[in-house]
C-alpha cells in the first residue's frame, strides 16, 4: 500500500517510465494539449484525467493496462469519443486513447474489412466504398468504430444485413491481465457472444474484422429525407408504424422531429422550420427504385421529398457538419416493440416543444434482418422488432445546458410507459445499474459470467458497467 503522500510520486513515476515505453504519447495535465486531448464529443462532459495515452500500437495499449491495472488506477479508453455519456474520458483516470490507430485492409474477394480499434466509421467507409462495398454501422460517420459496434450497431443496412455485431467476424482484445486473445465463433466464443453488444466491459478491442455487403449499384444508392409539416407528425406516424415493416428490407427509414437546417441542400423557405421527417435509404437496384420507393414518395403532402442518387459514404457523412464536436448533449433513450397511439399524442407534443435547433428525437428501425438473429445468439438484447428511440437536447451554448436537458427529461418520461424497458447501449448516460441490466434482459446472468472470467476485478468499468459481482 502506498500513503497519500507517496501516491503522486509514484503515479508520476509510472507515467515517466510509460512515457518511454510507449510508441505513442502521454499528455498529462502539465502538457499544452492536455484540454483538446481530453475533450469529448459531447461538451457537456468536462472531465481531467491523470494522463492521456495516444497509442500507436498493441503493445502501448499492452502497456497502458498494465500501469492501471498494478496502480490500481481508474482506467478509460477512448476511441471516437462520442460517447453520450462522455465515458472515453474520467477524473484522474489512465485514458487509452485509440485515436492513432487507424489503418483498414479490404478484402473484397472474401468479403472482408479489417479495421484498427481507433478507426471511425467515415475511415471505413472510404475503405470499403471504393469496391461497393459497406458494413452495417450508424448514421454519423465521425462516431468511432469500436464504441458503436461494442454497443450493437444500428443504422441503414440494419434491415437488410443485420446490426453492426451480426457482421463482426472476430476481434483481437488486450484483457486485464495484458495477454492478447483473437475472439472468434471458434475462438474463446464466449467473449466473442460478450463483446457483440456487452460494450467495453471485457476489454481493450484493437482491430476488428467485419463482413461487408454490396450496396446500390458501385456504391451509389438512392436516399435522402421526405420533410412534412409538424402537424402532421401524428398522421405520419400511424402510417411509418404499419408501412415500415411491410417495406423490402433493401429500403429503410428512421423517423425524426427536427427542426430543418438554414443551409442547402434545404430551400430557404423551410429554414428553422420545425418538421416531421423520415430519413429513407434504399441500397438495392436501381431498376427497383421507383417500384420500391412508390409507397413512401405517394403518401401524404411533403415539404420537400430530397430522395436522390449519391455514394453510400455521402449518406453517412450527410449529419457530420450539422452535429461537430463541441455541442452541449444530453441524452434519454429507450426501445419500442410498437409506436403506440398514447407515444404518437407524447411525440407531436413534444416536437412542438423542442427546445433548440439541434435537438430532435430519433426512431430506428430494428427488424429484417437485425430481428431474425436469436435474442440469445449475441449480447444485444432486443431482437422483437420495433424501434431503437433517442431522444436528444442539443446546443451549443453552455447556457442552455438546463433547457435541453430538461425538455429530453420530461419527454422521456412522458414516453418511457410506451416502451420495451430497456435501451440501446450507446445511447445511454450515466443512469444506473438497474438501467443496465434492463437493457439486456435475459442475457445479463451471461454477461456477469464472462466478466467474471475475463475482468475479474472489474478494471474496465468506465462503461455501462457488467459488475462481476452481479450487483
Amino acid at each position: 500500500m502506498t500513503t497519500t503522500e507517496q501516491r503522486p510520486a509514484t503515479l508520476a513515476g509510472a507515467l515517466t517510465d510509460l512515457a518511454t515505453t510507449v510508441r505513442g504519447e502521454v499528455i498529462t495535465p502539465e502538457h499544452p494539449g492536455y484540454d483538446e486531448a481530453r475533450a469529448v464529443y459531447n461538451a457537456m462532459v468536462d472531465r481531467r484525467p491523470a494522463a492521456v495515452v495516444r497509442c500507436r500500437d498493441v503493445a502501448d495499449v499492452r502497456a497502458c493496462v498494465a500501469v492501471a491495472r498494478d496502480l490500481g488506477l481508474t482506467l478509460a479508453v477512448r476511441g471516437g469519443g462520442h460517447n453520450a455519456g462522455g465515458l472515453g474520458v474520467w477524473d484522474d483516470a489512465l485514458v487509452v486513447d485509440l485515436s492513432l490507430m487507424r489503418s483498414t485492409t479490404v478484402s473484397p474477394d472474401q468479403g472482408l474489412v479489417r479495421v484498427d480499434g481507433g478507426c471511425t466509421w467515415g475511415d471505413v467507409d472510404h475503405a470499403t466504398a471504393a469496391f461497393g462495398l459497406a458494413t452495417p454501422c450508424g448514421i454519423i460517420s465521425t462516431t468511432g468504430v469500436g464504441g458503436l459496434t461494442l454497443g450493437g450497431g444500428i443504422g441503414y443496412l440494419a434491415r437488410q444485413h443485420g446490426l453492426t455485431v451480426d457482421n463482426l467476424v472476430s476481434a483481437d482484445v488486450v484483457l486485464a491481465d495484458g495477454s492478447l486473445v483473437t475472439a472468434s465463433a471458434t475462438s474463446h466464443p464466449d467473449l466473442f457472444w460478450a463483446l457483440r453488444g456487452g460494450g467495453g466491459n471485457f476489454g481493450v478491442v484493437t482491430s476488428f474484422v467485419f463482413r461487408c455487403h454490396p450496396v446500390g449499384e458501385n456504391g451509389t444508392i438512392l436516399a435522402g429525407p421526405v420533410l412534412y409539416d409538424l402537424a402532421d407528425t401524428g398522421e405520419v406516424l400511424r402510417w411509418y408504424r404499419t408501412v415500415l415493416p411491410s417495406l423490402p428490407e433493401e429500403l429503410s427509414g428512421w423517423f425524426g422531429l427536427i427542426t430543418v437546417p438554414g443551409g442547402p441542400p434545404f430551400p430557404e423557405e423551410l429554414w428553422g422550420r420545425k418538421a416531421a421527417a423520415i430519413v429513407w435509404a434504399y441500397t438495392g437496384p436501381h431498376a427497383r427504385a421507383e417500384e420500391v420507393l412508390a409507397p413512401v414518395r405517394s403518401f401524404g403532402t411533403p415539404l420537400l421529398d430530397g430522395i436522390h442518387e449519391l455514394p453510400y459514404p455521402a449518406l453517412q457523412g450527410a449529419f457530420d457538419g450539422l452535429y461537430p464536436p463541441g455541442l452541449q448533449w444530453y441524452w434519454r433513450a429507450d426501445f419500442f416493440t410498437e409506436i403506440t397511439d398514447e407515444a404518437i399524442e407524447a411525440h407531436a407534443r413534444f416536437g412542438e416543444a423542442l427546445p433548440t435547433g439541434l435537438s430532435s428525437m430519433h426512431l430506428y428501425p430494428v427488424d429484417g434482418a437485425a430481428a431474425r438473429t436469436g435474442a440469445d445468439e449475441t449480447a444485444f438484447a432486443y431482437r422483437d422488432g420495433g424501434w431503437a428511440g433517442v431522444i436528444v437536447g442539443v446546443d451549443p451554448d453552455p447556457a442552455n445546458a438546463g433547457a435541453i436537458t430538461e425538455w429530453t427529461k420530461a419527454y422521456w418520461e412522458a414516453l418511457h410507459p410506451t416502451s420495451a424497458g430497456g435501451a440501446y447501449v450507446n445511447f445511454l448516460m450515466d443512469e444506473g445499474a438497474e438501467r443496465v441490466r434492463a437493457s439486456y434482459r435475459d442475457n445479463y446472468p451471461r454477461l456477469v459470467d464472462v466478466k467474471r472470467r475475463y475482468d475479474p476485478h472489474n478494471l474496465f468499468r468506465i462503461n455501462q458497467n457488467i459488475d462481476p459481482s452481479g450487483g
